[in-house]
């Protein structure tokens, strides 16, 4: 098997590559998915949010307002570093279970959009980092989500800079291109995923037969 942290900044567009290498076969773990069912409707999560946070940040219906925890969070780092501590115990414990239920010879993508922000790096064979230049990511949160531009910088400004998801990265994928171009070079790299996991494969059951 081999552990593959994905990330990027909000709008680099690590979704779309995340569709991508699904479709070449990767198995997907989407961190984000998960944080939004640790905290649905009757989980010990969402409670937790709850007590933290206030009422004010539940909907009518009892589930989680996020807008609203939103506005909360990502103005205020305190605020944030809370909800994290929270949300991610319970994001990795899952994470790990669907792991754990992958075949051994898979690739497994880990979509984490704060890897660098949380210093997670160690947990994975390797980091791909999707990236794209901030007026991208602006342009991206404004044009396509609706996002004031003040929102947007909030958003950005809560992640790490670009120059830290860089320095962990062990692959780039640059997202500043056509979608054509992306296609290729996320091709490119699965295939450089699946030798490294043949690889991985052969040492470990080299190491098994000694």
């Amino acid at each position: 098997m081999l552990k593959v942290g994905l990330t990027g900044g909000i709008g680099a567009g690590k979704s779309e590559v995340s569709r991508l290498l699904v479709g070449h076969g990767a198995v997907l773990i989407d961190a984000d998915r998960i944080a939004r069912e640790v905290v649905a409707p009757g989980t010990p999560g969402l409670t937790a949010v709850a007590e933290a946070f206030g009422p004010q940040v539940l909907a009518a219906d009892g589930s989680l307002d996020r807008p609203k925890l939103g506005s909360i969070v990502f103005a205020d780092p305190e605020r944030l570093a809370v909800l994290n501590s929270i949300v991610h115990p319970l994001v990795g414990a899952r994470s790990r279970e669907l792991e754990g239920a992958a075949a051994a010879d898979a690739v497994v993508v880990h979509d984490v959009p704060l890897l660098a922000e949380n210093g997670l790096a160690r947990l994975y064979d390797l980091v791909v980092v999707v990236d794209v230049a901030p007026e991208t990511q602006l342009d991206r949160l404004t044009r396509l989500r609706g996002m004031t531009e003040q929102d947007a910088r909030a958003r950005m400004a809560a992640q790490a800079t670009r120059e830290k998801r860089l320095g962990i990265a062990d692959i780039v994928i640059d997202n500043d291109v056509p979608l054509e171009a992306l296609q290729r070079r996320v091709g490119e790299v699965w295939a450089d995923l699946v030798r490294r996991a043949q690889a991985s494969g052969s040492n470990e059951r080299n190491a098994s037969s000694k």
